[in-house]
């Protein structure tokens, strides 16, 4: 069944939502400078430096010339674009950071806990309390389904097996959870879940790699939802030092 949320809980979702948007449109700009400076020739510069801006009368191209008028001024546009979408971002986060200080009266609070844990930082804990732990669910399976982090079922006559992921739940909550496996392995090393991924995963790379890595952050979605709701911090994990 579904459950539809009310207007109060998907408005409170907008600000890490639009962050998303904003960070994805920060990253436009940022390869777009980098490919009209490599159509020059010029590799070793990184836009989102402070002093970039500075240094744009000095860039030569490969062979050795100024940077043409046209291209430099397009190339500024840009950077004002990218200002911008930093104030942006800045004042979304301020928006974000106004919600989580309310909701961290209770320092027994979803997001309060989740930002105790190794790994987990303030982005993180909110879009997975906003965008999937908030609701109630009977199950773990119920939770994967709707984080899209279930295998889909193929059931017939003679075949009754599970296909892959049907990536058919939230969206962001599915790419948030795989985000944090990957940092859940470099600050959790100890923790029974990242042991778990190295025994099977071992030294392999590729294909193997990325399936082992939606499987765990299956798990870690689940090990989360327990610790949240009652309590139960995933086994072997570290908590952040005072």
């Amino acid at each position: 069944m579904v459950v539809a949320p009310s207007p109060e809980e998907e408005d409170r979702r907008r600000p890490t939502r639009e962050r998303r948007t904003l960070i994805k449109e920060r990253i436009e700009h940022v390869n777009r400078i980098k490919g009209l400076l490599a159509s020059q020739g010029i590799f070793e510069y990184e836009p989102m430096r402070k002093d970039f801006r500075d240094r744009i009368e000095g860039l030569r191209t490969g062979d050795g010339q100024p940077l043409r008028p046209h291209l430099k001024t397009e190339i500024i546009r840009e950077l004002d674009r990218i200002d911008l979408v930093l104030r942006q971002v800045a004042a979304v986060e301020a928006e974000r950071d106004v919600l989580v200080k309310f909701d961290s009266i209770d320092t027994e609070a979803p997001v309060v806990l989740l930002m105790k844990l190794k790994g987990v930082g303030l982005e993180f804990a909110t879009v997975l309390w906003l965008e999937g732990l908030f609701r109630s669910f009977a199950n773990r399976r119920q939770l994967a389904a709707y984080a899209g982090l279930a295998p889909s079922p193929r059931q017939s006559v003679r075949v009754d097996r599970e296909q892959g992921i049907s990536k058919s739940g939230n969206p962001r909550l599915r790419t948030t959870m795989v985000e944090l496996a990957w940092l859940w392995l470099r600050y959790q090393p100890a923790s029974a879940l990242s042991c778990w991924f190295r025994e099977r995963v071992g030294s392999e790379r590729g294909r193997i790699r990325r399936i082992a890595i939606v499987a765990l952050a299956r798990k870690l979605l689940v090990a989360l939802w327990r610790y949240t709701t009652l309590g139960e911090l995933p086994k072997g994990a570290a908590l952040k030092t005072a």
